[in-house]
């Protein structure tokens, strides 16, 4: 209705500007205060042609328990001036609250804006008794800052994942807001509870939810295409409550791999290659989370001639003799979460994976000679599947590594330009 409103006044059709202005007006005492933010950001765009919706948006949100902190990441800067001066003058806050309630809250949460965690840690080794918990930093990093970021700052370990916000929110809350799938599952894998309630009784399963539109969640999404994030996420907070993370092996053909480590290599390298073609979002999340690319990637083709001087990114499991190095081990930890994280959070993905990985068909094409004519016609068909799939997938792989060697090529001979720009 928001977006029809705008598009109304955008195309300069005054009849429907008042049509759907009323029947703003008639649900807004009804819509959550977060939602208002929204419509009253629409009626300012709007100027005088909302004007009667403007104003009594601004009188639910001075009587609402909205910080000032999300007024001004919400609505222009002269608006928040005029709720909080409304808010002095009717007596619902004091002129010491009016602004950020503490200096050292506001240098924490302005090095989270330029995506300094670092520079977060020497704040509050500074001013002793401010917490992140204190300041709600992981609140407003789920809120407001780059995944990145996010996961940063979880990884300090200072903050409460379960701590709640004056409005009643914990930080999972917050980030089904948000919609971010990385962010909620970074959140789940550090202990934040699902069940736990807002103080109108939602849990993050509901908001995320409400938050959702029906199309995007019905919608049918091809095998290989990304998945929508507004699902994503509804799936990962259902899973959480299931509380079944699927526990025990990944798949058969892991379990039959034992203690042979170069076979496990060859397993999880596969399985998540397959993922990543597959179910892009998920594995991305999954792998984001696992910190797989800050290992190098273990392969079956020849690795890159020393003798050219390009540095090697793989490491060929070809190689004989074949040792376990740290570098191999490590390879193993991160691709191991990485279908930890699958089976917890996206099992529907999880079990089409263990189904292609363990698939005997591809054995079973070694005894054609005593298979009839029919069976033999169905298992030359099944191999041929599989084999179109692993083609596209050596295709895709092939002119992703000569398009990135092309750029680090040009990058060589070219000075790199330092991005300013911050994701929040």
């Amino acid at each position: 209705m928001v977006e029809v409103l705008f598009a109304s006044y955008v195309f300069q059709i005054p009849e429907l500007v008042v049509l759907f202005q009323r029947h703003l007006l008639d649900i807004l005492e009804k819509v959550a205060v977060d939602d208002v933010l929204v419509i009253l950001s629409v009626a300012n765009m709007c100027e005088k042609a909302c004007i009667r919706l403007l104003t009594k948006c601004i009188e639910i949100v001075v009587k609402s328990d909205l910080d000032i902190i999300s007024l001004e990441k919400a609505i222009p800067l002269e608006i928040v001036k005029k709720i909080m001066d409304m808010r002095l003058n009717l007596g619902f806050t004091t002129p010491e609250s009016v602004g950020y309630p503490d200096k050292h809250v506001k240098r924490v949460l302005r090095a989270l804006d330029s995506d300094d965690v670092e520079l977060v840690r020497m704040l509050l080794t500074e001013a002793q008794n401010v917490t992140l918990d204190d300041a709600y930093a992981l609140h407003y990093a789920v809120a407001y800052c780059d995944s990145k970021t996010t996961g940063e700052l979880l990884d300090i370990g200072l903050a409460d994942v379960n701590h709640r916000n004056p409005r009643g929110y914990t930080v999972l809350h917050v980030a089904a807001m948000r919609r971010d799938p990385k962010i909620i599952v970074s959140l789940l894998t550090k202990g934040a509870r699902p069940s736990d309630l807002t103080f109108d009784g939602r849990n993050a399963l509901q908001i995320s939810k409400r938050l959702t539109k029906a199309i995007d969640y019905y919608r049918c999404t091809e095998e290989g295409a990304v998945s929508p994030k507004d699902r994503l996420c509804i799936e990962i907070l259902e899973q959480a409550e299931r509380r079944d993370p699927l526990l025990g092996e990944a798949s058969v053909s892991l379990a039959k791999a034992g203690d042979d480590l170069r076979m496990k290599l060859l397993y999880l390298e596969n399985r998540v290659g397959l993922a990543k073609l597959l179910f892009p979002m998920e594995a991305k999340v999954a792998m984001d989370i696992a910190q797989v690319d800050g290992t190098l990637e273990f392969t079956l083709g020849v690795s890159s001639n020393i003798s050219t001087g390009k540095k090697r990114s793989t490491v060929d499991l070809n190689e004989a003799p074949f040792r376990i190095k740290e570098e191999h081990l490590a390879r193993i930890r991160a691709l191991s979460k990485t279908v930890e994280l699958g089976k917890r959070f996206f099992p529907r993905c999880s079990e089409v994976l263990n189904k292609i990985m363990d698939d005997d068909d591809l054995n079973e094409l070694a005894f054609l000679a005593n298979a009839t004519s029919e069976e033999r016609l169905l298992k030359r068909k099944r191999y041929m599947e599989l084999q179109d799939v692993l083609g596209k997938a050596f295709t895709k792989d092939k002119e992703e590594l000569d398009k990135s060697t092309a750029i680090s090529s040009s990058s060589s001979s070219t000075p790199r330009r330092r991005d300013t720009q911050h994701a929040c």
